[in-house]
């Protein structure tokens, strides 16, 4: 009698699998209509890794707002690689989508409070249920502009206090992209039950909807995110190199720089803010081939990040304005903590002493007095 009963059983769960098989079949083989709309010369381009992009796509692409949003593989040392490549988390390549959308309805810096409503910026191994380095957030800027904002969109998070500091998501020029198979554009319509299953179990939805009420209740952005024309001035009037290196984080070459064997007393600052960033005093030689330091010359005219270019793990060293200077690393001079700063020349200007004071750097001729 038991043996009929147990039988019986699993019969009844073999009938229920089967009809739940069908079920997801039969709503994954429904036809969809795939939003597929020529964004208009008008519109905006913005692009952004914020973790898996089945989700991205489901949560964006229905804004009335929204002409498209495509899935894309983000940078990697992989060529056109398949998803299948990147899960196996070997080409170092991130996914993000690509959305072109009316700026007259929503602006880039309301564009970005959705973003970060909809990440975790503090989570540098992946976000929420996806881990690793193909779910972790970048911004990708394609213009100047798109940059300035993206900095200080972050900082403003940063200072909300919302999330734990730091916040980790990268500001980077948008590069090397290729798109993902068709399989995965409009994921969400076109393997429905899939997705949703998927969703479920992402925790992204709850998320949301604490963030957003968080970021509320605070008024993170309760102000515009203003961009000062000045700066975007000074960046336009940089040379290519200058440019090349502090804007889009590129490395001058070694040996051939103008500062590397530079032996004037006095300070360097940032090409961009002209904020002062190191002293002579604290240079040195440490066959690198780069001008390096063991100190910035003001705390707080430098940012540090976490960088995963290349397919590394260092840390960046910017100015506070953003501009890239390169990396500090932990093998400089035994007395001096062992850091090094090392910096591009191309990010730097000095300014020698008998121009000190009437270009207002009065505040650092105490140094040439100690």
């Amino acid at each position: 009698m038991k043996s009929a009963y147990l039988v019986a059983w699993i019969l009844l769960l073999i009938i229920i699998w089967l009809r739940f098989v069908y079920r997801v079949n039969a709503i994954d083989a429904m036809p969809t209509e795939t939003k597929k709309v020529v964004a208009p010369v008008w519109s905006e381009r913005a692009t952004l890794a914020w973790g898996c992009f089945w989700c991205i796509e489901a949560g964006i692409q229905e804004e009335p707002w929204v002409y498209s949003a495509i899935s894309w593989f983000a940078w990697g040392k992989e060529e056109n690689p398949t998803y299948d490549e990147v899960v196996t988390w070997r080409t170092w390549h991130r996914e993000a989508v690509q959305i072109d959308f009316d700026p007259s309805v929503v602006s880039y810096e309301r564009l970005l409070e959705i973003y970060f409503q909809s990440i975790d910026p503090s989570d540098e191994g992946g976000q929420f249920a996806d881990r690793w380095f193909q779910y972790t957030t970048a911004i990708f800027y394609h213009t100047i502009e798109q940059k300035l904002i993206a900095e200080k969109v972050i900082k403003i998070v940063e200072a909300s206090g919302i999330y734990p500091p730091p916040v980790v998501t990268e500001v980077l020029p948008y590069t090397t992209f290729y798109e993902a198979e068709e399989e995965h554009q409009d994921y969400y319509l076109k393997a429905r039950a899939r997705y949703k299953s998927y969703e479920a179990g992402s925790w992204r939805k709850r998320h949301i909807i604490e963030a957003t009420q968080r970021f509320a209740n605070e008024k993170v952005f309760e102000w515009d995110v203003e961009v000062d024309p000045k700066h975007v001035e000074a960046i336009e009037s940089l040379t290519d190199e200058q440019y090349r290196v502090t804007q889009e984080c590129w490395t001058e070459a070694p040996f051939q720089n103008e500062y590397r064997d530079h032996k004037e007393v006095w300070i360097y600052v940032d090409v961009v803010s002209w904020e002062a960033l190191f002293s002579s005093f604290d240079k040195f030689d440490s066959g690198s081939g780069w001008p390096s330091f063991t100190q910035p010359l003001a705390d707080e005219n430098i940012l540090e990040q976490r960088d995963t270019s290349h397919w590394m793990i260092r840390t960046e060293v910017k100015s506070s304005v953003w501009s890239h200077l390169w990396h500090v690393f932990e093998d400089g001079p035994q007395e001096h903590g062992w850091q090094r700063y090392c910096i591009n020349s191309a990010s730097l200007k000095f300014i020698p002493a008998d121009q000190l004071e009437e270009l207002g750097y009065w505040e650092w001729s105490h140094l040439f007095d100690e």
